[in-house]
């Protein structure tokens, strides 16, 4: 699984990596901050939220257009110091007066534009990689292992926010509301991380650094690809980006109404195997015990002895633990530490399963598997839309616990949200680096992040309907997901022919 990847492949991974950790520290805490700090209703947190995530992701065109003409790397480096910038503001307390509202918009503003430069491209630089012949064929292997390793810092980073907030308000004696500015701070830490591994390694992935608008005309040309060509590849994408919008409306939920969910109406408190899923430690040993049976399977004999020793060391420490657990306090951000741990666990699953459907000759294109996912998502909020039936509405104005519902449904519901994930994010962005003209590359990837951003900003449709029965909330979100994935089945064949 690991072998036969481009060195460059790790380097630009882990220094995603160390962004993506403070990104998702600050996200997960976000919308409960903008509730606690300004006293703001679940709709106008919700729509600031989804806002934000709108202008992440949107900028990337601008990004993606930039780096077109002024090569990858110099966009990459100077989106880093942006959100180094903006990350700075947002940790200052400032209250919540009419210029603390200022300060944090203009953060979000730095925040969204430094990510505007810096995730497309980088991405862009990662697609770049398996140009060569020699790699070409491991394309989408390489792509979710990018996707996985960032997911490593996406799933540290609830436990971060919640462990720096507490200690902040224990040792510190700081207000709650002052609280959420000591994790926005954690993400201008990881942010220096991220900068340094990324100078550190760039010798791994030199042959990409030089790559602008000029050298990919120049390929371009050397391809000869026709104007009809460029085209067809083009309203391909585009037909494409109109269905992940829907996706990504219903899948950042997870920042939104689903949080909203976890404080009014999950327990509050867990015992037993339950308390054990809401500590990270014991999520990375189960971790641990899923590669390290895939090493028993794959590696060599000393590999193999590895490989059981680390499922023997997993299995002990989760045993320790189940012995001598108590119960535990269940925080509503908690929850968000799911998605990338399952992205973690599966994608070693994901990548042997295609693999061995390749080799029969027998694996979906790139198209057939983004429209499963939007299957998938749509089976996860039937999930919800099933197990809500009879609770009363959420109170919209004054959030107040109304249930104590077991946490297990929030897990398996970001279980499946996270195998429609798989099917459609890492093999989507694979998707724009092969389809895409070699000269509109930085530009359609930034429309894939454009797409995105729609989607991100329809995230404050649900939560604008926070207050409604479940059924409504839960229902529209399950209807647009199986919409979508009847649209592109509709399509399938013209997809699937420039795949």
């Amino acid at each position: 699984m690991f072998e036969g990847q481009p060195k460059g492949l790790w380097a630009l991974a882990f220094a995603n990596t160390g962004e993506r950790f403070g990104y998702y520290t600050m996200l997960a805490v976000f919308i409960l901050f903008l509730q606690a700090n300004f006293g703001w209703s679940s709709a106008t947190a919700g729509t600031v939220y989804s806002s934000f995530l709108a202008c992440v992701y949107f900028l990337p065109i601008i990004g993606g257009a930039a780096a077109d003409k002024w090569g990858y790397s110099k966009m990459v480096t100077i989106g880093i110091f942006i959100m180094f910038i903006g990350y700075a503001l947002l940790s200052i307390p400032m209250g919540s007066s009419l210029v603390a509202i200022i300060a944090m918009a203009a953060a979000l503003l730095l925040v969204s534009l430094g990510t505007g430069l810096f995730k497309g491209n980088l991405q862009v630089m990662v697609g770049d990689l398996y140009n060569d012949a020699q790699y070409a064929h491991k394309r989408d292997a390489g792509f979710s292992l990018f996707y996985m390793l960032i997911n490593v810092g996406a799933m540290f980073a609830p436990t971060a926010a919640i462990g720096i907030m507490n200690w902040a308000q224990t040792s510190l004696g700081v207000s709650e509301a002052d609280s959420y500015h000591f994790a926005f701070a954690v993400a201008c830490v990881s942010l220096i991380v991220s900068i340094a591994i990324y100078y550190m390694f760039k010798s791994t992935f030199a042959q990409v650094l030089t790559v602008s608008k000029k050298d990919g005309e120049k390929q371009a040309a050397g391809e000869e690809m026709s104007s009809a060509e460029t085209k067809e590849r083009i309203i391909c994408l585009c037909l494409v980006f109109a269905v992940v919008i829907f996706f990504w409306m219903a899948f950042h939920q997870n920042g939104a109404t689903l949080t909203y969910f976890a404080r009014d109406f999950v327990a509050t408190s867990a015992n037993g195997i339950t308390a054990m899923e809401m500590d990270v430690t014991n999520l990375v040993a189960c971790i641990f015990i899923v590669y390290g049976l895939f090493g028993v399977f794959q590696n060599k004999a000393k590999g193999k002895i590895i490989s059981v020793v680390l499922i023997v060391a997993a299995c002990g420490y989760l045993v320790y633990n189940y012995l001598n657990v108590s119960e535990v306090s269940v925080d509503a951000p908690i929850f968000q530490q799911f998605n990338p741990c399952f992205v973690i666990a599966l994608t070693p699953v994901s990548i042997g399963i295609f693999g061995w459907l390749n080799k029969k000759g027998k694996e979906p294109k790139a198209p057939v598997k983004i429209g499963l996912g939007m299957v998938v998502a749509g089976i996860a909020y039937l999930l919800m839309t099933v197990s809500t039936l009879g609770l009363p509405a959420p109170n919209a104005q004054n959030p107040e616990h109304l249930a104590s519902l077991d946490p297990n449904l929030l897990v398996s519901t970001y279980l499946i949200l996270t195998f429609a994930e798989l099917l459609l994010s890492p093999i989507g962005i694979s998707f724009v680096t092969k389809v895409a003209p070699t000269k509109y590359k930085g530009v359609m990837m930034g429309l894939w992040f454009g797409a995105t951003a729609v989607g991100n900003f329809l995230v404050a449709i649900p939560a604008v309907l926070w207050g409604n029965d479940h059924y409504v909330v839960w229902g529209v979100l399950m209807g647009i997901c199986i919409l979508a994935a009847l649209f592109i089945f509709s399509i399938i064949k013209k997809l699937n022919k420039v795949a």
